[in-house]
């Protein structure tokens, strides 16, 4: 007993350690955005003084500068669209998947494995001019695009829970009158919950915190999301605003820790759930 003890201790320093680790670097965004921007490079692991401190001025230069507010409200838009679309898409068609089980299902399958192994450098340059050519150089456009680059793992995952749903039940609820749409959403969705919310977690923290896919399909003279709107700040000749760079990510990155907080007990439970049949 007192041997395991001491195994446990051991791993919960060590497993403190690495979480210190990935916390330091947002602890120290978070100290010199409150910084003098002479002062970030020149000490930047040391807590404002008096001498140092910038106070909120980082803050408000920032969202002036960048147009925070409106880059907040099309990445919102671009996030929100983008996941809720991923979400009934792949659910349903996890569950066509599993329940028709044809050799066209199988085959659809594979190809939305397929689609998590395919590097993105392939398809970088036909996307963006695909984009500009369909008119989906919009933020609802970017739902689209999102849907087919986001939609091999949440398929994956759900397979893996409507294998684990039993099928009398639904039977049952057919029986009863219900409908195909009816029973997805009335029968399905709420065994599918833990997992939805998982997936909605996942794909939200990688929708929001994007720069890539956006910055090569959006109109830049019309839609910016945050990512792309920070990156403004960098100055010519290589000069950069750091201190109001910092506050900007500091507002950026509050609304998805928040998210993240509120809903990451369903991660673990979600992931395990969509693996208890293959």
């Amino acid at each position: 007993m007192n041997r395991t003890m001491r195994h446990g201790t051991m791993w919960t320093i060590i497993f403190s350690l690495v979480s210190l680790a990935w916390i330091f670097p947002m602890v120290l965004v978070l100290m010199n955005s409150f910084k003098k921007k002479a002062f970030i490079s020149t000490e930047t692991f040391a807590l404002p003084n008096s001498q140092t401190s910038a106070g909120l001025t980082n803050y408000t230069d920032g969202v002036r500068k960048v147009d925070f507010f409106q880059s907040f409200g099309w990445s919102l838009v671009v996030t929100l669209g983008a996941v809720a679309l991923i979400l009934v898409c792949t659910a349903m068609c996890a569950w066509w998947v599993v329940r028709v089980n044809t050799i066209v299902a199988k085959a659809i399958y594979m190809l939305f494995l397929l689609n998590m192994i395919v590097p993105f450098q392939m398809v970088m340059y036909p996307l963006s001019k695909l984009a500009d050519s369909t008119g989906l150089n919009t933020p609802w456009g970017l739902w689209l695009v999102y849907l087919g680059f986001g939609a091999g793992m949440p398929v994956f995952i759900f397979t893996g829970v409507v294998k684990s749903i039993p099928q009398e039940i639904e039977e049952a609820a057919m029986i009863d009158g219900a409908g195909t749409v009816r029973t997805f959403f009335t029968i399905v969705v709420p065994m599918m919950r833990p997992s939805i919310i998982s997936v909605a977690i996942l794909e939200t923290m990688w929708i929001w915190n994007d720069y890539l896919l956006p910055y090569l399909t959006l109109d830049m003279q019309r839609f910016k999301t945050i990512p792309i709107a920070i990156q403004y700040l960098r100055g010519g000749y290589g000069s950069v605003d750091m201190g109001a760079m910092m506050a900007c990510l500091v507002l950026a990155i509050i609304p998805i820790i928040i998210f993240y907080m509120v809903a990451q007990k369903y991660i673990i439970q979600g992931i395990a759930a969509g693996a208890v049949k293959g």
